[in-house]
């Protein structure tokens, strides 16, 4: 089973800094070993085991100056991919993203992940609440500077632990993945319109309640739509920054009219996501 859906459950993020953590050789039994590379490190988090339902994790750690790339990678870069099959006892799993930052791709675009450290929590259903749960985790991810270079790493991690000592980190990770929002709603930071520019361009108005910096990130409704990176419209009216992208990156044959696009809203230590039909 390989699962890569964003959704809202229980975790979290709190990781120590790189060079010290690697360093460490004594691993508790609440999570599994670095799996390192030249330039990064993996490893699975176990939340308390309780029920059916577990809170678990993927952390990972970056060299400085190094990043990988959130599950839409923008202009260039290549998204994380799992696959947990191998694990004992799992019904399903499904991975929680963190709201990603945003930086240069060196080609003149952007791409969209993180640097330094990440959590991504995960929302693990047991087949069995009674029996034991290993989770087995195949993971395929790249790290960039200027270059990109292709890990992949396999874990293995046991559900034991009554009270977790990592349920701390998972419900601080738990707290940067973004919130579900609806169009116009009462939050200070939302999206207040979204419209057609004639055939080819989407125009997204956002209310911002102060002069924060906003980021803008659209998906299309499967991970073969390749939308760009929605760009600031200069100009716009007190209260309200404009973002505009074209429809490019469709796959063939595929429609705008009706598609369900994914909008994620960054602001601050607020995040939002929003599901939209395009008229």
């Amino acid at each position: 089973m390989t699962v890569i859906v964003p959704l809202r459950a229980a975790l979290g993020l709190a990781v120590a800094v790189f060079a010290s953590s690697l360093a460490a050789e004594v691993h508790a039994g609440d999570s599994s070993p670095w799996q390192r590379d030249g330039h990064s490190a993996v490893r699975l988090l176990a939340g308390s085991r309780s029920g059916a339902v577990l809170l678990g994790g993927i952390a990972f750690q970056l060299q400085p100056g190094w990043k990988t790339y959130w599950r839409t990678p923008g202009d260039s870069g290549v998204p994380p991919r799992f696959d947990f099959s191998k694990s004992d006892n799992v019904e399903a799993v499904t991975v929680l993203w963190p709201a990603p930052m945003k930086f240069d791709d060196g080609a003149g675009g952007q791409s969209l992940g993180y640097k330094t450290q990440v959590v991504l929590p995960l929302r693990i259903v047991a087949k069995n609440a009674d029996k034991p749960v290993t989770l087995r985790a195949d993971i395929s991810y790249a790290v960039c500077e200027k270059l990109c270079i292709p890990v992949e790493a396999r874990a293995e991690l046991a559900f034991t632990s009554v009270a977790s000592t990592e349920d701390s980190a998972l419900f601080a990770a738990l707290d940067t993945v973004p919130k579900p929002a609806t169009i116009g709603d009462p939050n200070p930071l939302t999206i207040r319109d979204v419209k057609r520019d004639g055939k080819a361009n989407v125009l997204v108005d956002v209310a911002v309640p102060d002069a924060r910096e906003v980021s803008l990130f659209v998906e299309g409704p499967t991970p073969d739509w390749a939308l760009p990176v929605p760009k600031l419209i200069e100009g716009g009216y007190p209260g309200v920054k404009r973002f505009g992208f074209e429809l490019d990156g469709l796959p063939p044959d595929a429609k705008p009219e009706g598609a369900a696009l994914k909008f994620t809203l960054v602001g601050g230590d607020k995040a939002y996501e929003f599901n939209v039909n395009l008229n």
